[in-house]
């Protein structure tokens, strides 16, 4: 019986995917660098080897998948092409895999996580359902009838995917290192639409998705009048977001999600199509309510001196608003603090100004020094520049997170796509 080698295994695609295998009765084991991440917990759990690199991992009756931040001349690449063995890349093999069950992508410039895993929890709650989220969680069930999984369009890794159902949350202009602009970004989600066999749910909110065209049926979610599925009277109370539910301009049903905001409702109203175009039903569907989110997406601690702590991934200028405008809503009375660390150099160059804007919707801003990635590790950009387009923003340095002491009775969101979760952690320890 062959061995599943991870090269990577620590990635929050390769952990959810290493584990799907694991639990569908196959033979794991991965490689990665010593530092811990969040990812990690989960695969000790299940007793999943994880070595430091080296190509004398590569040996022996291993089927090879390789994580996308990895180039060819890493050593344990190298060694098991040099030896014969079947390898595969993340995007490539997840491609070979989905084809096992009904299938749907969650793809979207924004909110793919959080909704990945909304869908995730409502089909799981009613049917055998295996899923991928990007948060490092991943589920298999020898039983499945379903798999959701998160589908990335960086790289337009996507385009090795033939799902039955593609939800589309959103294009926006991302990963300036690759693509050239928006109009870039929407050839490569038109793409990926005709590799669509069943349906497409799409937010029809979003000027670029309206001008899709698929070989299949298009169904539009939204807040305005024309969508398939609208979303109408939103109440919002400490228990949540409750509102009412439009199938073609006929009322269906009531729903109630236990979180906050814009981006959440359209990310509900994307599940609940899906689910109504599968014919489950609305009781069903309004297990919705039960959802706990995902992983570093507005998780919440409560800590000392009234203050509420959240480690939030928003990386993006339109993440950003979207978790501030969450914090504001669920908690009105409370100062919002943003902690926020630039993910990658281009990115941050690219966006600059509009970074300065999003996080300017907060009370106080720190900033962290900018983090690199595998791809890009320096720039000439500088955490300064940033600092000095937003009033009254401070640099907060590793090491010295005692200035948000002074903060009571605040909600100090952490935000980033790095390592911004040690920030917290280095505070939490201050207790």
């Amino acid at each position: 019986m062959s061995t599943y080698h991870f090269i990577g295994i620590k990635g929050t695609g390769m952990s959810s995917l290493a584990q799907i295998l694991h639990d569908s009765g196959e033979t794991i084991q991965g490689s990665d660098i010593e530092k811990t991440f969040f990812t990690e917990e989960v695969l000790r759990k299940k007793n999943i080897e994880i070595l430091p690199f080296s190509e004398e991992n590569i040996k022996g009756d291993l089927i090879v998948i390789a994580g996308n931040a990895f180039s060819d001349d890493h050593e344990e690449i190298v060694k098991a092409k040099e030896l014969g063995l079947p390898f595969y890349r993340y995007h490539e093999f997840l491609g070979e895999w989905l084809q096992k069950y009904t299938s749907v992508a969650v793809t979207g410039a924004h909110g793919k996580t959080s909704t990945t895993g909304l869908l995730a929890h409502v089909l799981k709650e009613n049917v055998p359902t295996s899923y991928l989220i990007g948060d490092g969680t991943g589920l298999g069930h020898p039983d499945s009838q379903y798999f959701a999984f998160e589908a990335c369009e960086y790289r337009r890794h996507f385009l090795a995917y033939e799902p039955d159902y593609a939800i589309m949350t959103n294009i926006d202009f991302d990963h300036p290192d690759y693509f050239k602009n928006v109009d870039d970004v929407f050839r490569a989600f038109q793409e990926m639409a005709l590799k669509v066999k069943k349906g497409i749910i799409a937010c029809g909110d979003d000027e670029y998705l309206q001008k899709i065209h698929a070989n299949v049926p298009v169904m539009y979610y939204g807040l305005s009048e024309g969508n398939d599925f609208q979303a109408q009277n939103i109440k919002e109370s400490s228990e949540g977001t409750t509102f009412e539910v439009y199938v073609r301009s006929t009322y269906y049903d009531e729903f109630t999600i236990p979180t906050y905001g814009t981006h959440s409702v359209l990310n509900a109203l994307s599940v609940i199509a899906i689910c109504h175009y599968e014919d489950f039903s609305a009781d069903q569907i309004k297990k919705i309510s039960t959802f706990e989110g995902v992983k570093r997406r507005f998780t919440e601690t409560d800590w000392v001196d009234g203050q509420i702590l959240i480690d939030d991934y928003a990386h993006h200028p339109i993440e950003i608003e979207a978790t501030i405008e969450s914090a504001r809503k669920k908690y009105p009375e409370k100062e919002v603090v943003a902690v926020f660390q630039p993910h990658t150099f281009t990115r941050t160059r690219q966006f600059i100004d509009e970074f300065a804007d999003s996080l300017s919707g907060a009370d106080h801003v720190y900033l962290c020094d900018i983090f690199g990635s595998a791809r890009e590790k320096s720039g000439s950009l500088k955490i300064e520049d940033l600092q000095s387009k937003i009033e009254g923003s401070e640099l907060l340095n590793e090491g010295d997170t005692t200035v948000l002491k002074t903060h009571k009775e605040s909600v100090i969101l952490f935000m980033g796509a790095g390592d911004i979760q040690k920030y917290q952690e280095e505070f939490q320890n201050l207790a």
